[in-house]
């Protein structure tokens, strides 16, 4: 039995050396690639004050002008000095028109110039907000001209191409979560590209020519892009490499258990005691990758991938009517700065969010690094008598999750404001603040769900958080981030190199071990070539 168990483990070693390799290799380089990224000005897109000086065409005008009978939402945005209504026509082909808030004039490609706004303003922080001196003859131009010359003119790289992304290809990938979006492309040195969707004015990811190539690398390496073609096949074939590695594993540590080490008195000795040593402290590590690593494949193998859901109400445009002068005597002195509707139990309201202080503002410009946002209170006045809602984000919070909440079954337990990231509700989600909604069902389902713009983060339920508590634990090493994000990545990195070095010490043994065997075929009983 024991010649067995040393043959299995020596014949098995060798089928998946060349996978643990591939993935170490990219597991190491994996916490460079966080920390390698392409430096912006910031990820947080804070808009200014709404300019009530420009709101002299009235919404309900505007819209009639332009032809516009229903739409799904509406905000006021400003970009090249101008201000705009931002109209969502038709939430499910994102047809998003801009209207000027001075002459109701449309915008011609107005998403465009947004994204390309937006793209320069996480950049380098300049979008040209503020209005341009203006010029003899741009005093003549019409201010839907002048927002598209300002854009199109600022100063900084100067923008190469925008193309529209309506899904997960190339370097935007799944992780990203968020559709459509814009990758604005800039001519720069490095290549750097911006995504940003223009619906939230929100930052979606960031990647240069250097990003790219690590990006390229990681998914080769590590999960495999060049196999997609399989579909689910791919993430089986993962589960079963994975198993063997701890069926390996497991029978090294029984080896180890069972045999005494001899002095080194011979390079094959040697390299046997080094191995021998390696592979204890790494086995610890592989058990704990190839555990949670399987596990991740076949959860990614049996589920299906979904998108964040949105609620899109119809309003009638004849039905709003916006009065901006009400709204801000609601918010002292604060000031607003985004607007937007929603429906609570079939009755309209104004979703207004103050100005956010700029302490508030420099402290989550890296999303990544701080994790949590510090959001501005968001207000909830009645469409049609001005009425303050009280404790109206959590209403509307609640009142999305029983539109999410198909089942029907159970009731509300409790709804919590979430404004950082935790092991549950973690980066790849993407959005915050959210509200976490949890019902008294058996699986105890909770919604995560963001209120500002009416979307469905995640829905997870005590099912979920075995993977994904074993993945975050286990394989981003999370367990260690009592000691921040450098004690983490070096937790990874050193994990990944132990695998690294027991593979390549593994097979330098299994070469001597052979060339020796060649040299003297009877010296070595069947099964103890290598032990």
């Amino acid at each position: 039995m024991r010649k067995k168990i040393y043959k299995w483990h020596r014949t098995l070693s060798l089928i998946i050396s060349i996978p643990v390799i591939l993935w170490a290799c990219s597991g190491f380089m994996h916490p460079l690639m966080t920390n390698i990224r392409p430096r912006i000005a910031t990820q947080m897109y804070e808009a200014p004050h709404i300019d009530s000086g420009q709101l002299q065409m009235a919404l309900n005008r505007a819209l009639a002008m332009n032809g516009i009978r229903s739409f799904n939402n509406i905000h006021i945005v400003q970009m090249g000095g101008q201000q705009f209504y931002q109209v969502l026509i038709d939430s499910a082909h994102q047809d998003i028109r801009y209207i000027s808030t001075v002459s109701g004039r449309l915008l011609a490609d107005g998403d465009r110039l947004y994204a390309q706004f937006l793209a320069r303003r996480f950049l380098s922080g300049n979008g040209q907000n503020k209005t341009l001196p203006e010029t003899e003859a741009a005093s003549d131009q019409d201010c839907c001209i002048r927002a598209a010359l300002n854009i199109r003119n600022s100063p900084g790289a100067k923008i190469i191409a925008v193309e529209k992304i309506t899904g997960f290809k190339g370097a935007y990938k799944y992780i990203n979560r968020l559709l459509p979006v814009y990758k604005v492309s800039f001519d720069r040195g490095d290549g750097i590209r911006i995504y940003v969707e223009t619906a939230g004015s929100r930052f979606a990811y960031a990647v240069d020519d250097r990003r790219a190539a690590f990006d390229r690398f990681f998914g080769w390496f590590h999960t495999w892009e060049w196999m997609d073609a399989l579909g689910t096949v791919k993430y089986f074939i993962m589960v079963l490499i994975t198993g063997i590695a701890l069926l390996t594993t497991l029978m090294g540590l029984y080896i180890f258990c069972i045999t005494k080490t001899k002095k080194p008195g011979n390079p094959l000795l040697k390299a046997r005691r080094n191995h021998r040593y390696t592979s204890l402290v790494a086995s610890l590590f592989t058990l704990m990758f190839a555990f949670s690593g399987g596990f991740h494949a076949l959860e990614n193998g049996l589920s299906k991938k979904q998108l964040p859901s949105a609620f899109s109400p119809q309003f009638a445009a004849s039905a709003i009517d916006l009065n901006v002068a009400r709204l801000d005597s609601l918010t002292g002195h604060s000031g607003i700065g985004e607007l937007s509707l929603c429906t609570i139990n079939n009755h309209n309201y104004w979703q207004v969010q103050l100005c956010k202080k700029q302490q508030d503002m420099e402290q989550q410009a890296d999303l990544m690094k701080s994790m949590e946002v510090h959001p501005a209170p968001l207000l909830y006045v009645d469409a049609e008598n001005g009425q303050l809602l009280q404790d109206g984000d959590r209403l509307y919070a609640q009142y999305l999750a029983q539109a999410f909440h198909t089942e029907r079954t159970g009731v509300i337990r409790s709804a919590t404001l979430v404004t950082k990231f935790t092991d549950e509700y973690n980066f790849i989600n993407k959005r915050l603040p959210v509200w976490k909604v949890s019902y008294n069902t058996k699986d105890h389902k909770r919604f995560y769900i963001e209120t500002k713009t009416g979307v469905l983060a995640a829905c997870i339920r005590d099912k979920d958080l075995v993977e994904g508590y074993s993945f975050a634990l286990l394989h981003k090493h999370h367990f260690m981030d009592w000691g921040g994000k450098t004690t983490r990545d070096i937790s990874t990195m050193f994990g990944a190199g132990m695998q690294i070095a027991m593979v390549v010490i593994g097979m330098v043994l299994y070469w001597r071990a052979r060339k020796k065997k060649r040299v003297h075929p009877k010296s070595f009983p069947a099964g103890h070539d290598q032990k």
